[in-house]
């Protein structure tokens, strides 16, 4: 029975011993290969898309969002902030968010949404007062045709990143975006908010009869979605668009007096670095009755040369 045993244990020795001399053999300059790593268990946290870094000197996924190992605690079900002044940081909300008070801030939040069919957004300022956002994430659980990343209004938002959504930022009055990154929008054939047709994707839409939006310093890249309409899309008075990176779209910024039937005031688009992937080859579009109080300073991002004119047209 021993021998039976030593026999064995050379078969097995010896089979251990070509196996290890094949793989040498197949190694480069005879070096024996490490064995093979074990895949990561997947984990349930949300990545950026590949090659979303913004362009050098903008904002991108690098200095934007939540900062890695911020803790981060999980909040169930839509939530209402009706309480002044409140401060909240560091929370993950898996619902929607809606603020009707005066003075809230979000500091390393990560708006997440639900399944929805209303049309709405992850987060919603619009009857607030002095609503400041910092540090902050929006992207949806599941991408519709029905969810925008921020309906805004007497809002500043600070070094957030907005991705998945139709469109990023809906601004209206006294909206101020600044060091943030619009990118990688999500495009629906069928949206019932366009009647049935393809989703109509901005980067910032700002409406009519609204004032005061401005959009400094961010990075607004609709290159990296799917037939958008504008980086830029306004009807408001007093814009101001001032050091941004943008690309894609129709064309890139598109400024339309016709949802008020009347010209215009204070539109100003300044010291801008533009992207070449505009499908008209058109970084600047203005209605007949639009014209830009400030329009210096704007340059192709790739070779610094001046853009274009603008076109004119409705």
């Amino acid at each position: 029975m021993a021998k039976t045993w030593w026999y064995v244990l050379a078969v097995v020795v010896a089979l251990a011993l070509v196996v290890t001399a094949a793989r040498v053999l197949d190694a480069p300059d005879g070096q024996v290969p490490a064995p093979p790593a074990q895949a990561s268990a997947p984990q349930d946290q949300p990545t950026d898309p590949p090659g979303t870094r913004g362009p050098r000197g903008f904002p991108g996924a690098d200095d934007t969002g939540v900062p890695p190992g911020t803790p981060l605690t999980d909040v169930v079900g839509d939530q209402t902030f009706a309480e002044d002044g409140e401060v909240v940081e560091g929370k993950v909300f898996y619902g929607f968010v809606v603020v009707t008070a005066s003075d809230v801030t979000f500091r390393k939040c990560v708006f997440r949404g639900g399944p929805t069919q209303d049309v709405r957004p992850l987060l919603d300022t619009e009857h607030a007062r002095g609503t400041v956002i910092e540090d902050s994430e929006f992207h949806p659980t599941r991408p519709s045709p029905s969810i925008d990343g921020i309906w805004a209004a007497r809002t500043e938002i600070h070094r957030s990143e907005f991705r998945g959504t139709v469109d990023g930022i809906k601004a209206h009055t006294g909206t101020l975006v600044q060091d943030s990154y619009i990118h990688d929008l999500s495009w629906f054939a069928a949206d019932p908010d366009q009647g049935g047709g393809p989703t109509h994707n901005d980067g910032v839409q700002a409406f009519a009869g609204q004032t005061g939006v401005t959009l400094r310093h961010n990075t607004i890249d609709l290159s990296t979605t799917e037939d958008p309409n504008a980086a830029v899309q306004s009807s408001a008075d007093e814009l101001r668009v001032e050091d941004n990176y943008l690309d894609g779209g129709a064309c890139v910024v598109n400024i339309d007096h016709t949802p008020l039937g009347r010209p215009l005031t204070g539109q100003r688009v300044t010291g801008n670095r533009f992207g070449r992937n505009s499908a008209h080859e058109c970084p600047i579009l203005l209605s007949t009755r639009s014209e830009l109080r400030a329009a210096d300073g704007n340059v192709w991002h790739d070779t610094g040369d001046p853009i274009p004119a603008p076109e004119q047209h409705d």
